[in-house]
């Protein structure tokens, strides 16, 4: 069983049993004051047996609330670390020792080291769910050299049980001036929450190992309650791209329970990065997470689109607006990922165009509806400042490339219908000729 989604369960407790004493103190108090009423107006014995013996029964009740809860049935591995005697010479940064947020719908762990590293006796340390039982123990050594091993969580009460995978995967620095994107390796993917299908897009690293670099709003979209095929999501594979397969994204209707949390519509995204399943609804800005590490100094963002934008906008309110008009968002963001004092660093839904982080932008300015696969080629602008080398060379920028079919989609504004079709994408990248 994964742990809560939407509730914190100690908070939940605390607050109730606080609630509980304090309604129980105020019942001892009206108690007090009527036996003092009761004596002071001389009312019979017999009465006063009676508030007696309703005042035990009160505290019967109240102390039969605070009875000790049941044993814990979650059993997860909430964050992850792992030391190394050198750790310069392991990672490409210092934060790839550690992974502070290991999200309930992910089954898999992994830890970035510079290639060569030894990965025959590594120990990574685990925090689980209150008191849920690991085994390998957290800190075992273990031989991580042949992939990844498996790491099984039980639950405090013994009911549940899940499986992890935790690998050590050697990132290698890129060699490529020109990085394809053509959307040809698609799958269905499960989702660990809602047990729902839908599309996921992975490229190939150069090392032929997954990049698992696309991610897209359909687990929102999932976990809004409406059924749908894989087919009927926001954002789709399609056989006939400008050349082999390519993404369709659509805006579309949540249903009455997305409506109900002012969520009306899901526009149609793909994007570089992740996106978290698990806080879709409370923090959906939250949810998506731009951009992975990159190695190279991008130059151009080109490919292929196609674009109808919807015929009626609305805002999140169901408000129609009558003189807006529906827009696609294509646009590629380079940003260092990590901040003045270390610290990693991600992009969000609300500050991956406006964030200080960021280095250059390639947005464009207009999608223009086009029912032909039409070419766009957009140049990054640096606002005349340039890359540090170091920082470029150890990993430490990141590339989000972004497509929606509603360009205010995250605010859940837009137009229902509302189609953006994308194939072949090109991330083009300095060479030692073009410096």
């Amino acid at each position: 069983m994964y742990r809560t989604l939407f509730l914190n369960k100690t908070i939940v407790k605390n607050y109730l049993l606080n609630t509980s004493f304090f309604v129980f103190m105020h019942i001892c108090c009206e108690f007090f004051i009527t036996l003092h009423l009761v004596r002071k107006k001389n009312v019979i014995q017999t009465n006063m047996r009676i508030y007696f013996l309703l005042a035990v029964i009160v505290c019967m009740c109240f102390t039969a609330c605070f009875k000790e809860e049941p044993l814990n049935a979650e059993c997860d591995i909430e964050q992850a670390w792992v030391h190394y005697d050198a750790p310069e010479q392991c990672t490409w940064n210092l934060t790839d020792t550690i992974i502070n947020n290991v999200y309930s719908a992910e089954s898999k762990i992994a830890f970035r080291v510079k290639p060569g590293t030894d990965r025959t006796h590594l120990a990574p340390q685990f925090v689980t769910t209150e008191g849920a039982v690991l085994e390998p123990a957290s800190g075992t050594a273990r031989d991580f050299s042949n992939g990844a091993l498996t790491y099984t969580v039980t639950s405090q009460d013994g009911n549940w049980q899940r499986t992890y995978e935790v690998e050590f995967v050697e990132e290698h620095r890129t060699t490529r001036d020109t990085i394809h994107y053509d959307f040809e390796r698609v799958f269905l993917y499960t989702d660990d929450i809602t047990k729902t299908q839908y599309y996921k897009w992975s490229d190939l690293k150069e090392d032929g190992t997954e990049a698992n670099n696309w991610a897209s709003g359909n687990g929102g979209f999932a976990m809004t309650g409406k059924s749908a095929t894989p087919d009927e999501y926001p954002t789709i594979k399609i056989d006939d791209g400008y050349d082999g397969k390519g993404v369709k994204l659509t805006t579309c209707e949540t249903g009455f329970f997305g409506a109900s949390a002012k969520m009306p519509i899901a526009a149609g995204n793909l994007f570089i990065g992740n996106f978290v399943t698990e806080t879709a609804l409370r923090d959906a800005l939250r949810s998506t997470q731009f951009g992975m590490p990159f190695d190279k100094k991008p130059v151009k963002f080109i490919g292929y689109y196609k674009y109808k934008p919807g015929e009626i906008f609305k805002d999140r309110y169901g408000n129609v607006m009558e003189n807006r008009k529906d827009e696609g968002a294509i646009y590629a963001i380079l940003y260092n990922n990590h901040d003045a004092d270390g610290n990693a660093v991600v992009l969000y839904g609300d500050n991956v165009q406006t964030s200080e982080q960021i280095v250059a932008k390639a947005i464009m300015a207009e999608v223009k509806p086009t029912d032909e696969w039409t070419r766009f080629e957009i140049a990054f602008d640096y606002y005349g400042s340039d890359i540090v080398q170091e920082t470029l060379d150890t990993f430490g920028y990141s590339l989000a490339v972004v497509f929606s079919s509603s360009k205010d989609g995250a605010y859940f504004q837009g137009a229902v219908g509302s189609t953006l079709y994308i194939d072949k994408v090109e991330i083009i990248c300095e060479t030692e000729t073009t410096k």
